[in-house]
């Protein structure tokens, strides 16, 4: 359990939140609503991810599922027109739309930012496919250029369904793209564990495309260079093996011969990790990977790790075998924490470490669930060691968390829009002291 935690009564300013009966929370700790659901102005339509761009302007890029990205400025305002829309080019609805967002480690200097969209309208690739690419930020550092889009890496999927979605620049400065296993009840086809393309799962509902190898997987990209045409392990290369990407040469499967596995996986044995996170102190990542139909769970890598970890699926569903309450798996990296799918619970939506200014949260990880909206609070009680509370609700349609500059923790719901824990902060003064502040919505 979070030691010293207390009830709390959240602040009227809250609109539609519940909070259980009982529910723990530090005492100083709120959490405030910045922007309201729906399509009116100043609001929000299904937000799926909340992220800042690094270059000191305290900007937070709120990305809605239909292709449209908004700006929230440094007072919390929501800037007249979006960032960029790249609406008519993407399938929205479902678990498709636009997924994911991430700025080059170095956007001040290049404008340089990613997102992971699912094809469709005019885009010229299958609706459906998976797409990530590369656009640059126009003369208006407010407005992205949709016309500057650079793809880099499309990948088919046999399904609707488990698309994964996000993106993170990892502290090596290496893009990381989180692959679901291309849908189906139970992994019918077998991606996440199917490392060399020679051997994928061809039938009716199983695509024939070797990119569908990179499906259940954890890639990682470089996106500073390219690789020229000849003979690679690429998956997701032109069919002269060029590629507008190329690949760290410490990627567990680098190297020519496919048997080893695709060059661009980092990690596999995934079903579904829809959010994941670096802790911007340690590099450790966090990934949220949604269940079948028995446990939801999020793993845990340490920065310091070569790669090539298996995480389970779809052998095994939380710390046992798929479905199972009582066999244990044996199988790969077995998840920090879990929980069953029961009482609303459905899918995890993986969060963030905090290691923002509120002192009372300092260290613990932030997650939460879909269908029940229920926000818990993950704890290292010793070196590898998680427990974890339930210590809100907000009901149905939470749909991720995010960071900003600061390291403060949002929550996006397609009920509730744009959420914020707020708490009593510590600001270091000039002379080295610290001395307790408490920030508002309005500033210091």
């Amino acid at each position: 359990m979070i030691p010293r935690l207390s009830m709390v009564a959240i602040s009227a300013l809250i609109l539609s939140i519940s909070v259980h009966a009982g529910s723990l929370l530090p005492p100083d700790v709120t959490l405030e609503t910045i922007l309201d659901a729906g399509n009116q102005d100043g609001e929000v339509s299904d937000p799926l991810a909340a992220r800042h761009a690094g270059d000191g302007s305290g900007r937070l890029f709120i990305v809605e599922q239909a292709g449209t990205i908004k700006i929230l400025d440094n007072t919390d305002d929501l800037m007249d027109d979006p960032f960029i829309d790249l609406s008519g080019r993407i399938s929205a609805g479902g678990e498709r739309g636009l997924l994911g967002l991430d700025f080059h480690p170095d956007y001040e200097n290049n404008g340089l930012f990613y997102v992971n969209y699912t094809a469709g309208g005019s885009s010229p690739f299958i609706t459906g496919t998976t797409v990530v690419s590369e656009f640059q930020v126009s003369g208006d550092p407010n407005i992205g250029n949709p016309a500057s889009e650079r793809v880099l890496l499309t990948i088919r999927q046999d399904d609707t369904n488990h698309n994964g979605g996000d993106i993170h620049f990892g502290p090596d400065g290496f893009l990381y793209i989180g692959m679901g296993d291309g849908g189906g009840g139970g992994g019918p086809c077998n991606r996440a564990q199917t490392l060399d393309p020679n051997m994928i799962v061809v039938n009716a509902n199983c695509l024939d495309d070797v990119t569908v190898a990179l499906l259940g997987k954890m890639l990682r990209i470089d996106v500073d260079n390219t690789t020229p045409p000849g003979s690679n392990g690429l998956c997701g290369a032109a069919g002269d093996g060029s590629a507008p990407y190329a690949i760290p040469i410490d990627n567990p499967f680098a190297g020519a011969d496919p048997e080893n596995g695709c060059d661009e996986v980092w990690s596999y044995g995934l079903r579904n990790p829809f959010r994941f996170s670096f802790d911007r102190i340690t590099g450790d990542m966090f990934i949220g990977d949604v269940g079948q139909g028995t446990w939801e769970e999020v793993s845990f890598e340490p920065f310091n790790t070569s790669g090539g970890i298996n995480y389970g699926w779809n052998v095994c569903e939380g710390e046992f075998l798929q479905g199972s309450t009582v066999n244990p798996c044996l199988l790969g990296e077995l998840p920090i924490l879990t929980y069953r799918r029961a009482n609303g619970d459905c899918a995890v939506e993986g969060g963030y470490r905090y290691r923002g200014p509120v002192t009372s949260l300092g260290g613990l990880y932030i997650y939460g669930d879909f269908c029940s909206g229920n926000i818990r609070f993950g704890q290292e009680t010793s070196p590898g060691n998680w427990t974890n509370d339930t210590v809100l609700n907000i009901g149905f349609g939470l749909t991720a968390f995010g960071e900003d500059e600061q390291g403060r923790i949002y929550v996006t719901s397609q009920n509730d829009g744009l959420l914020r824990f707020e708490g009593d902060e510590i600001l270091i003064l000039e002379d080295g002291f610290e001395e307790p502040v408490t920030r508002s919505r309005t500033g210091l």
